[in-house]
């Protein structure tokens, strides 16, 4: 971890959803906060990218209940973070290896069967999902949730898509619960939706993968570190039906964000042109750790593999990846942009 005393930059996390590739994120995640130089002020995230930013900051929510110094409380809020985490992801991993005996991906086809004929109400009427335990065992969402926690630790938002709307909803304070996490990571052909306040939703990722608006209007900092996981190029054209269905896939969970991305290149040029009040818009500086490039030799089946030996292999994957981030970037973060929105979006 830096030396005490070292100026810590602020910066904002957008974290994509993606199965168990969200365990890449991880690895990122340990890395920077490893590194101790960064004041998180926000973390947004969907599905997998949900659960990872929970966890995260229930770590720096159990640092805010013992330490009263600022620095203190940051030190070990990296510390406790770096645990959560960790405990998480050998909770899924040793969940995938037992529950199933065989990487998830190996009762993938028959659940893609079974989809086509059977909804999720006749497969699973109980609406069973081992990950909402896991989750709650965990994340104490009353501890996160607390006044002290909200204001010592980065703010977590976390996006669902309400089902009867199709727009895209974010969870956060006192909204932040076990239940938004599921909602966000809820796809709708294999568990039921999930209702929160009579309302039901699906995956965030129809609407926001991950949703970056929270982090500019509820957010005090304008610079954003993107984890992608999700590819947004793609080599060749898929021919087969699984490849096209794949594909479908990547471009549906990808276009909200590519729209923010847009969005915000556009007013980053109207700002610079002298067009709009400074005052009143932010000048957003994007960065991007792209995991997709990483993860597409495992190919789209690994997101629903999740045995202990592969989330650890994406974990160590993942702390390369922020480390060489790091490495080549941090000192550009408060300064300059390190993507070329127009190039990606």
């Amino acid at each position: 971890m830096t030396d005490v005393g070292v100026p810590r930059v602020r910066l904002n996390l957008a974290l994509q959803g993606g199965g168990s590739h969200g365990a890449l994120t991880w690895g990122v995640l340990d890395a920077l906060l490893e590194d101790g130089r960064w004041q998180l002020d926000g973390v947004s995230g969907t599905s997998a990218g949900a659960m990872n930013a929970v966890a995260l900051a229930h770590g720096f929510a159990q640092a805010a209940q013992t330490y009263k110094d600022p620095e203190e409380a940051h030190q070990a809020g990296c510390a406790l973070a770096r645990e959560s985490l960790a405990r998480l992801w050998e909770g899924v991993g040793a969940l995938g290896s037992l529950t199933w005996g065989t990487p998830l991906s190996a009762a993938n086809p028959l659940m893609g069967m079974m989809s086509q004929w059977f909804s999720p109400s006749q497969i699973n009427p109980l609406g069973f999902n081992p990950l909402r335990k896991l989750l709650e065992r965990e994340v104490d969402f009353s501890l996160l949730c607390a006044t002290r926690a909200r204001v010592a630790g980065p703010k977590v938002f976390v996006c669902a898509t309400n089902v009867r709307t199709g727009r895209g909803e974010i969870f956060s304070g006192p909204r932040l619960s076990a239940d938004a996490v599921m909602a966000s990571a809820c796809l709708p052909m294999m568990f039921k939706a999930v209702e929160i306040e009579g309302e039901p939703y699906w995956d965030g990722g129809y609407s926001g993968n991950p949703a970056l608006h929270p982090l500019l209007y509820l957010t005090e900092t304008a610079d954003i570190l993107l984890v992608q996981i999700n590819p947004i190029d793609h080599q060749g054209v898929p021919t087969t039906a699984s490849e096209i269905m794949d594909r479908m896939n990547e471009v549906t969970f990808n276009a909200s964000l590519l729209a923010e991305l847009r969005a915000i290149e556009f007013v980053r040029r109207l700002l610079a042109e002298g067009k709009l009040d400074a005052r009143r818009y932010k000048s957003v500086r994007m960065h991007r750790i792209d995991g997709g490039s990483v993860l597409a030799p495992f190919g789209s089946d690994s997101k629903l593999r999740a045995d202990l030996a592969f989330v650890r292999q994406l974990f160590e994957l993942g702390r390369v990846a922020g480390q060489a981030w790091i490495h080549v970037h941090h000192k550009d973060v408060g300064v300059r942009p390190t993507i070329k929105i127009a190039d990606n979006a």
